[in-house]
C-alpha cells in the first residue's frame, strides 16, 4: 500500500511536493495540448509528408485511440510500478515519440509515432489528478485543484492557437520539437523527486491480459467509430460496421471481466460512490462543451469567414486568457462555496455563452465572438474545479489512482461523443435548411428573380455565362445560410444541455468539508 495510505493523519504539504506536482502538471499540459495542437496545421503536415486526404486524419485519430486506451489502464500500472516510474516512463516516452514525429518522413511513420505519443503520454493525465488528491491535505485543495483545472481546460482551448503560431512562424515540425526540452526536464524531475508511493509488483502476476485486449478493442473501436462515423455514413461504411462489431464484443468481454475478476484492469466499482458517478457524468457533459466549442468556433471561422489558422488562433485566444485570469478566483471560491453551487453557476454561465452564440450570421467576427468566448472561458473554469472535487474529493486514497483514470476517460469520451453528434447534426440540419431555402428561393419567387437579375448585371463581364454564374452564386449563398442555421441549432442544443445539468445538481450529495478526511460516502 502507498505511503499515503499509511500516513494515518493524512498527507502533509511541503514546498518540495508542490514543486514536484507542478512539474508533473507541466507534463500533463503537454499531453493534453498535443490532442489539439496539430488540428490547425493538418494541411501543412499533409503537404510536408505527401499524404492523401483520407490518410491525414489518422494523425489525430491514432493519437486519440491510443490515449483513450491508456487513460483507464494508467491506474493499474501506477499501482504496479509506482507513480515515480509510471510518470518517468510516460514523460520520457512522450518526449521521444515527439522527436520521432518531428523527424517522420512518411505518413505511416507519423501515424505510428503519434499512436506511441498518445498511448505513453496518456498515462500522465490521470496520474496527475490522482496525485493531487493523495499527496496534499484537503485544506490545500483550493491551491492545487485550480492548477489541474486550468491545465485540463486551457490546454485544449489554446492548442489550435499554439499550433497556428508555431506553423506560421517556423514549420509543422515545431509542433513536436517544442516538447523535447520541457519533456526532458519533466522526465528528470519525475525520476528524482517523485516519492509518493511504492510499487506492488505482485499485481503483474495477476495482470488481466485478456481484459486489456478487450478494453483496447472496445475503447479503440469506439473512438474510431465516433471520429470517422459522421463523415462515412456510419454503418454504411464496411470498416465502421466491422469496428462497431468489434466494439460490442470487446465491450461485453471487458465488462464481464471487470465485474468478475478479483484484480481487473479497471475497477468499475468506483461508480458505486454516488458523487463519483455524478461527477463523472458531469465531466462527460463538460467534455462535450469543452471539445465541442473548441471545434465549433474554428469551424465557423474557417468555413464561413475563410480565416487562416493564425487568424483563428488569434480569435480563439480570448477564452484562454479568460480561463487564466479566472483560475485563482475559482480556487478561492472552491474553499468558500458549496461545490454544487459553483457547478450551478458554471453550467448556467456556459449556457449563457452558448445562447449568445445562437445568433450567428455570416458577418460575425472577433468582437461578435468576444463575449461568448469570455463567458465560456470564465464559467468553464468555475465548474471544472468543483467537478473534480465532487468526483475525486470524497474517495479514499486507495481508490484514487483507478478512479482518476475512469474520471479522465469520461471527459475524453464526452468530447468524442460530442464531436460525433455535432458533425452528424451539422450535416443533417444543413441539408434540411438548404432544402427549405431551395424550396423558398425558386423560379416563382420575385425576390429570387430580382436577386439573380442584379447578380447577372454585376457579372455582365462573363457574357453568356453571367446567368449561370449568378445562379451558382445564389446557390452558394443558400448553402452558406443553411450552414449558419445549422450552427445556431447546435448552440441551441448545447444551451439546453447545460441548463439540464443545472437542474440535475440537487441529486448530488453535499461533500464533507475539506480537511474532514477522505472517506467515501
Amino acid at each position: 500500500m502507498s505511503a499515503i495510505a499509511s500516513a494515518g493523519a493524512g498527507p502533509t504539504f511541503t514546498t518540495r511536493r508542490l514543486f514536484t506536482f507542478i512539474c508533473m502538471v507541466f507534463g500533463m499540459f503537454m499531453a493534453i495540448l498535443d490532442i489539439q495542437i496539430v488540428s490547425a496545421s493538418l494541411s501543412e503536415i499533409q503537404a510536408g509528408l505527401g499524404a492523401a486526404n483520407d490518410e491525414i486524419s489518422w494523425v489525430q485519430t491514432s493519437y486519440l485511440i491510443a490515449e483513450v486506451i491508456m487513460i483507464p489502464l494508467s491506474g493499474y500500472l501506477s499501482r504496479m510500478i509506482s507513480t515515480r516510474w509510471m510518470f518517468t516512463i510516460a514523460a520520457g516516452g512522450f518526449t521521444f515519440a515527439s522527436m520521432m514525429c518531428a523527424f517522420s518522413s512518411s505518413i505511416n511513420e507519423m501515424i505510428l509515432w503519434r499512436a506511441v505519443q498518445g498511448f505513453i503520454g496518456g498515462g500522465m493525465i490521470p496520474t496527475v489528478f490522482a496525485s493531487a488528491y493523495t499527496i496534499f491535505p484537503r485544506s490545500k485543495m483550493g491551491l492545487v485543484t485550480p492548477i489541474i483545472g486550468l491545465v485540463a481546460t486551457l490546454a485544449p482551448t489554446i492548442g489550435p492557437t499554439a499550433g497556428g503560431y508555431l506553423t506560421e512562424l517556423f514549420s509543422w515540425h515545431w509542433l513536436f520539437l517544442v516538447n523535447i526540452i520541457p519533456g526532458i526536464f519533466v522526465t528528470v524531475t519525475s525520476y528524482f523527486l517523485i516519492d509518493f508511493d511504492e510499487p506492488d509488483f505482485s499485481l503483474f502476476k495477476v495482470f488481466d491480459w485478456w481484459g486489456l485486449a478487450a478494453m483496447a478493442a472496445f475503447l479503440g473501436s469506439m473512438e474510431y467509430v465516433l471520429e470517422e462515423g459522421p463523415s462515412k455514413d456510419w454503418l454504411d461504411d464496411e470498416r465502421i460496421a466491422l469496428l462497431t462489431g468489434i466494439m460490442v464484443i470487446g465491450g461485453i468481454v471487458f465488462f464481464v471481466r471487470a465485474f468478475t475478476r478479483k484484480n481487473p484492469i479497471v475497477d468499475l466499482w468506483a461508480f458505486k460512490n454516488r458523487n463519483f458517478a455524478f461527477g463523472s457524468a458531469f465531466s462527460f457533459c463538460l467534455g462535450i462543451g469543452l471539445y465541442g466549442l473548441t471545434y465549433l468556433y474554428p469551424l465557423y471561422l474557417a468555413r464561413v469567414r475563410g480565416f487562416s489558422a493564425l487568424q483563428i488562433g488569434e480569435t480563439m485566444f480570448v477564452s484562454g486568457v479568460a480561463m487564466l485570469f479566472t483560475a485563482p478566483i475559482a480556487g478561492r471560491l472552491s474553499s468558500k462555496l458549496d461545490p454544487r453551487v459553483m457547478m450551478g453557476i458554471g453550467f448556467a454561465g456556459i449556457a449563457v455563452a452558448t445562447y449568445l452564440s445562437t445568433g450567428f450570421t455570416a458577418d460575425w467576427d472577433f468582437w461578435e465572438l468576444f463575449w461568448p468566448q469570455i463567458f465560456r472561458g470564465v464559467f468553464m473554469m468555475i465548474c471544472m474545479i468543483p467537478i473534480n472535487n465532487i468526483a475525486l474529493g470524497t474517495l479514499p486514497p486507495a481508490e484514487m489512482k483507478n478512479a482518476s483514470g475512469l474520471f479522465n476517460l469520461t471527459r475524453n469520451l464526452g468530447g468524442a461523443v460530442g464531436l460525433a453528434l455535432i458533425n452528424q447534426i451539422m450535416t443533417n440540419r444543413s441539408d434540411l435548411h438548404f432544402d427549405r431555402l431551395r424550396d423558398a428561393v425558386n423560379i416563382t419567387s420575385s425576390t429570387a428573380m430580382s436577386t439573380i437579375s442584379g447578380m447577372e448585371h454585376s457579372l455582365s463581364g462573363l457574357g453568356s455565362n453571367a446567368h449561370l454564374a449568378a445562379i451558382s452564386r445564389l446557390t452558394g449563398l443558400a448553402q452558406q445560410q443553411s450552414t449558419i442555421m445549422a450552427f445556431n441549432d447546435i448552440f441551441d442544443l448545447l444551451t439546453v444541455l447545460f441548463l439540464v445539468l443545472v437542474i440535475a445538481l440537487p441529486f448530488v450529495k453535499k461533500p464533507a468539508a475539506q480537511g474532514g478526511g477522505g472517506g467515501g460516502h
